[in-house]
Formats: C-alpha cells, sequence, structure tokens
C-alpha cells in the first residue's frame, strides 16, 4: 500500500509539473533557433528606462568574493576559486625574470606579477547558462542535450547572455519584509508573498524586470557556510512559476545557491529549473550578495535601480561569473 501511494504522489508530482510547463513555456516564441530565452524582453526602451533610474550615481557590488573561503563543499564537482600566482614581485626582486634582461644583461627596471584563477564557472555569484538544465533529455527551446558534451555546449551557452543582462531591477528584500535576519530553510516564497511585498513598497514588475530576492540566508552562513552550497534553503516556490510567466520577468537572482525553495515541494529535483529555465528560457542568478543593497533601500525607501551582470563570454560554458552591480 505505501508503494502504491508514492507511485500516486509522484503521479500527480509529475502531472502538476507538467501543467505548468504546458502553461509557461516559451519553446519557440522567439523561433526556434533562440538562445536568448527571456531575455528577449530586455531591448533598447528597457535599457533606456533602467538608464532613467540612476539619480545618486551609488554603485553597490552583489557579488560575493571570489577566494578560497567560499560555501562550496566539492559537492557535483564545485569547489572554491583557488589562484595560483605565475610570476610575482619576489620574481621580480630576485631578478628571475630574464626575459625582461636587456641586450647588456643586466636587469631592467621593469617587473611584472601575473597568476591563474582555477574555478568552477558556477562556484560562486553566477549565472545559469540555458544549457545547465534538461528535463527528459531536452533543454531550452527544444534543443537535444546531445548537443551539450565533454568540448562545452553546442547550444545555449552563456556566451549569448554576455551583454544582455543590462535592465530594470527590483529588490524584493522578504527577509526584512517578514522582521527576520534570514528565511529558515525549507521556507517558500509564493506568488503572494510577492504581490504583498510589491503592493507594500508601492512596485509594479515590468516587462524584462528583474527581480532580486534576498532571503537573508547568505549574510546568515557567511563565514560558517556548513551546507549553505546544495543543502536545505529557503526560496521560491514551483508555484510561482505562472506568476513569473504572466508578468514576462526576464531574470531572477537570489542570495541562495539554487533559487527554489529547498527541499522540493514535489518528488521532482529543482522543478523551478524545469518549468522556468528549461521551458520559460528565464535567466536564473544564483549566490547573489544582496546585504549592502537591502541595506542602502531600507535607508533611502527606494527599491529599483538599473541592475548591470553580464557574465563572461566562455563559449559553450554552463554557467559563468559574474561582476554584478546595482546602480541608484
Amino acid at each position: 500500500m505505501a508503494t502504491d501511494r508514492h507511485h500516486d504522489t509522484a503521479e500527480a508530482d509529475l502531472a502538476v509539473l507538467q501543467r505548468y510547463i504546458d502553461a509557461c513555456s516559451n519553446w519557440g516564441r522567439w523561433g526556434p533557433e533562440d538562445q536568448l530565452g527571456t531575455l528577449n524582453l530586455v531591448g533598447p526602451d528597457e535599457v533606456r528606462a533602467a538608464a532613467a533610474l540612476v539619480r545618486s550615481g551609488r554603485v553597490i557590488s552583489l557579488t560575493m568574493p571570489y577566494d578560497g573561503n567560499g560555501p562550496q563543499t566539492g559537492q557535483h564537482g564545485r569547489f572554491n576559486p583557488q589562484l595560483y600566482a605565475s610570476a610575482t614581485g619576489l620574481d621580480h626582486l630576485a631578478g628571475t625574470q630574464t626575459a625582461l634582461l636587456n641586450t647588456l644583461g643586466t636587469p631592467q627596471g621593469f617587473g611584472f606579477a601575473d597568476d591563474v584563477v582555477l574555478m568552477p564557472t558556477q562556484s560562486g555569484t553566477q549565472w545559469d547558462a540555458l544549457c545547465h538544465i534538461f528535463w527528459n533529455g531536452r533543454m531550452w527551446n527544444g534543443r537535444t542535450a546531445a548537443e551539450v558534451g565533454s568540448a562545452g555546449a553546442a547550444a545555449n551557452g552563456i556566451q549569448h547572455y554576455t551583454g544582455r543582462l543590462v535592465m530594470r531591477g527590483i529588490l524584493i528584500d522578504m527577509a526584512r519584509a517578514r522582521g527576520v535576519a534570514s528565511l529558515d530553510p525549507g521556507v517558500a516564497i509564493t506568488a503572494d508573498d510577492l504581490d504583498g511585498y510589491l503592493e507594500s513598497h508601492a512596485l509594479t514588475v515590468g516587462r524584462g524586470d528583474a527581480l532580486l530576492i534576498r532571503t537573508g540566508f547568505m549574510g546568515a552562513r557567511r563565514g560558517h557556510w556548513g551546507d549553505y552550497a546544495g543543502g536545505a534553503a529557503p526560496g521560491l516556490s514551483l508555484h510561482t512559476a505562472p506568476w513569473l510567466h504572466a508578468h514576462d520577468v526576464a531574470a531572477i537572482a537570489t542570495d541562495t545557491w539554487g533559487v527554489e525553495v529547498r527541499p522540493n515541494e514535489i518528488d521532482v529535483v529543482q522543478p523551478l529549473h524545469v518549468v522556468s529555465l528549461v521551458h520559460g528560457g528565464m535567466a536564473f542568478g544564483e549566490m547573489f550578495d544582496l546585504d549592502d543593497l537591502a541595506a542602502d533601500c531600507a535607508d533611502d525607501g527606494v527599491y529599483e535601480f538599473m541592475f548591470v551582470a553580464s557574465p563572461l563570454p566562455l563559449t559553450g560554458a554552463t554557467g559563468s561569473p559574474v561582476s554584478a552591480l546595482a546602480i541608484k
């Protein structure tokens, strides 16, 4: 009987997922060859409108440090960034940079330092590419998962996002709205939560906007990360998918590792990714550091800003680090 109940629950979960896929799919909306997804919603008009929000000229970084003190544990092959020096000031002082000797063999005054960064593309603040997640062997716009191989993605790579993530951003500071330092793991943010927050802050979501969702979870775990990367977390409910689709949201970014609530609400891994990224083509940003922005917005009461967050043009990559900025 327990097996039957599990089977019935699994079938019901898949039915919910399929209903949302059918309602929220953008496959073919921008043509069969599209590799941008909802970033097609951001054009010159949206960029100009975002630029018009700049009043004070304050620039706030939304990116966590890329160093060895980050949250990664090795799960899924993700480790914290590692910086290696290939040429140092000590080399210069020791006179070992022989390539810079002049014709008389006398060391020149000029020296240099170089280094190498080794990091997974999704080890810190980053965007998911549209080739990152598959469902039933397909990724964004119906392309086969076979197009993503050991040499990278032949389609839907992160390079298509480069230069396209400039838009109006809205901070949804759900932690502050609920009067807590951080939402607890497993707490789901619903469509009613989003509507209530927007109404209370006199905000309206427009076509092509980015929503930056602060749960407070990064701040709560900073420096003692535990299972922050990969474990239970607060986040968006799967059931926000139709809301995001109906509002033509171009991008969503959170201060958690996976955008959506964990544990997941149905017996499918990362179902919001399946609906809104794979089928909706929405840009998903993860591990954005929103604490300084939240403090600034609470201080001046302005929760909309110009959002600039272009990824590196890493051809065929499934994600990319980003130096994200809010400009007010």
